[in-house]
């Protein structure tokens, strides 16, 4: 899936993948965000991905140049669930509108885990 770029130059096609990456970056500096995760359903287990790996524990859809998000997380022991999902959906929102200058429809969290951080 690409998001197309009409400018007076020509066209430019982003690949969904880089969508990903760009807000997997942006989610990982979010407070209370672990990190990305990678959930196995046949075997129900969550595993915490690595940097090179975070646009793996997103999905994007892009559908008429609209673009939605989900996010498969990690949580920090002790924090406000619903805080820190609505600070990662204001701004993986705003950060990736402007990235793009596509609309952002929706960004939806799903918490995978809790991880008792040093």
């Amino acid at each position: 899936m690409k998001y197309r770029l009409h400018t007076n130059m020509g066209e430019v096609l982003v690949d969904s993948d880089v969508i990903a990456a760009y807000a997997g970056s942006i989610a990982v500096e979010c407070f209370g965000i672990v990190g990305m995760a990678s959930v196995n359903v046949k075997d129900g287990i969550v595993n915490l991905l690595k940097k090179e790996h975070l646009g793996n524990g997103i999905k994007v859809t892009i559908e008429e140049n609209r673009i939605s998000l989900e996010f498969h997380v990690i949580v920090s022991y002790g924090v406000s669930i619903s805080a820190v999902s609505q600070n990662l959906a204001e701004t993986v929102k705003y950060k990736v509108q402007e990235f793009t200058g596509a609309a952002v429809d929706s960004v939806n969290v799903f918490v995978e885990g809790v991880r008792i951080i040093d």
